[in-house]
């Protein structure tokens, strides 16, 4: 008996654990990764989703349905499993959730006996039958790619299908044929080698490249290995330092959360806050760029990686901390441990006992290299920050005529750290929401009000900055295009309205954050 399409509740763990002891979840999960896992260096389980480890995003889960026992499961993975997207397998266990893949239910009902093995092998040979047929090549490579599948989902059962699933599924697409047969057999050795491979330690960056492109070449027929395939771009992309220079200057400051999920994520019965919506999709977003660049770096395509190297150039490493960067980080408890953060991840990447990165010069190199961008990164943010909330007086003797070009500093560095001022709208705003996440953590608990408020503080600021400044770029367009044709020597156009009103907005901005004018000026 299942329950058919039922909704996620919001302890799925416990509602799964009072369908019975026996009960499975069958789930199917959308595509995703977790963001905060950029340097994760276990690969995930080929023909699992990942989707029960510890902080997964459980959004991501559609049930379908639940069964009872082992064979029932299998059965209806069997039929439901369309190779287009991941179906997992889900139990509830004591503290969390455990995925299992059908292979290792395939394997203790063969040696179950009381399991019907003649239709065991029917229904195993139905789904690489069906996997074959539906593989949008056809041909030989429908069934290289219903070989892989098998070799993914069934590994714990056997790495390749057996004489009597083969044959079975071979007549039933009327192919029976012995170098039909060495292939499908051919190709889940190959697959399983591969699969062996990936869990070796210590790999060099040569031989990532080669596996990726040989995952890459099958994850478009078979899901499971999409995972794989995004897994060793992100292994790839820690060895190269283009890439973790581009990660430094995309990702957010993550600081608070991971701090959290440091601090409270080992304890039972302790939740840990969520990482809010707006970081969420900066994260996301900065990962597939960096995947993106990783991608066409190592596929030949150097132009295009080139092109998104250009797009976000490297922020110099400062060598002195400014006036409103220090404010910040006095004030600013997420700061500071960021700052710290930041100096313990250098102390232990160049520690003499650092035998994980010495072991992989490349692994080393860009590492560093990510440091020493994220370190100038961090500047940025933390100073443009530092001028929103604590706005520094005009200095005394500076000509009024500069007073907006003081005011108009803010908010460059702010564009400058976030890239636009909407983005740094989204990243205080997603900081404030999840400062004001309950419970607390205990470790917090003492910062949390003041962090809001100064959050807060910045996010006001911000606000007056973006509306006291109005930008028309199809004015600015027009202007210059007409400026661009205007013969050399010709006398100015006179100022339109909208010019005189631009001035009076700039100069309306010496009283916006980051300049405050003298008295009487």
């Amino acid at each position: 008996m299942s329950e058919q399409h039922t909704p996620l509740p919001d302890d799925f763990r416990i509602w799964l654990t009072e369908r019975g002891e026996d009960a499975y979840a069958l789930a199917w999960v959308a595509a995703g990764s977790e963001p905060t896992g950029w340097s994760e260096t276990e690969a995930p389980r080929v023909g699992e989703t990942g989707i029960a480890r510890t902080g997964a995003d459980l959004t991501r889960i559609t049930v379908q349905e639940v069964t009872h026992g082992r064979q029932e499961t299998l059965r209806r993975w069997l039929q439901l499993d369309n190779g287009r997207r991941q179906l997992a397998i889900i139990t509830a266990e004591l503290g969390g959730l455990r995925e299992h893949t059908p292979g290792e239910l395939a394997a203790h009902l063969m040696h179950d006996p009381d399991s019907d093995e003649a239709r065991l092998t029917d229904l195993l040979a139905s789904w690489l039958y069906r996997r074959n047929a539906e593989a949008p090549q056809g041909l030989e490579l429908g069934w290289i790619a219903a070989a892989a599948a098998w070799t993914c989902h069934m590994r714990a059962f056997t790495s390749y299908p057996p004489p009597s699933v083969l044959t079975q599924s071979l007549e039933s697409a009327g192919e029976k044929d012995e170098a039909t047969a060495e292939l499908v057999a051919s190709t889940g050795l190959r697959t399983a080698d591969l699969l062996d491979r990936l869990e070796r330690p210590y790999r060099p960056r040569a031989e990532l490249i080669e596996d990726w492109h040989a995952v890459e070449s099958l994850a478009a027929d078979v899901p499971a290995l999409t995972g794989m395939a995004d897994w060793l771009l992100d292994q790839i992309a820690l060895r190269d330092a283009h890439a973790q220079q581009l990660r430094a200057v995309l990702e957010p400051d993550i600081t608070d959360h991971l701090r959290d999920r440091r601090t409270d994520g080992y304890l039972l019965g302790v939740t840990v806050p969520a990482l809010d919506a707006q970081r969420t999709a900066h994260l996301n977003q900065a990962r597939e760029t960096v995947r993106a660049y990783t991608a066409a770096a190592h596929s030949g395509r150097e132009r295009e990686a080139q092109q998104l190297l250009d797009a976000f150039p490297i922020p110099a490493r400062s060598l002195k901390t400014s006036g409103p960067a220090a404010a910040w980080r006095r004030n600013s408890a997420t700061a500071q441990d960021a700052v710290e953060a930041l100096a313990a991840q250098r102390a232990a990447t160049t520690a003499e006992n650092s035998a994980d990165y010495f072991a992989d010069p490349d692994l080393l190199h860009a590492e560093t290299s990510y440091l020493a961008a994220r370190e100038g990164q961090l500047h940025l943010m933390h100073d443009a920050l530092g001028r929103l909330a604590y706005p520094a007086p005009a200095p005394r003797d500076l000509p009024e005529e500069l007073a907006p070009v003081a005011a108009a500093q803010t908010q460059r560095r702010v564009i400058e750290a976030f890239g636009t001022l909407g983005r740094a709208a989204q990243v205080l705003d997603g900081l404030i929401s999840y400062q004001l996440q309950q419970p607390v953590p205990a470790h917090r608990r003492a910062t949390t009000g003041a962090e809001t408020d100064l959050l807060t503080t910045a996010r006001d600021a911000l606000g007056y900055t973006v509306a006291g400044v109005p930008l028309d770029e199809e004015h600015i367009r027009a202007r210059l295009q007409e400026a661009l044709a205007r013969p050399a020597g010709r006398e100015p156009v006179a100022p339109t309205a909208h010019d005189e009103a631009y001035t009076q907005a700039l100069a309306a901005g010496s009283t916006a954050p980051g300049v405050h004018r003298r008295p009487g000026h």
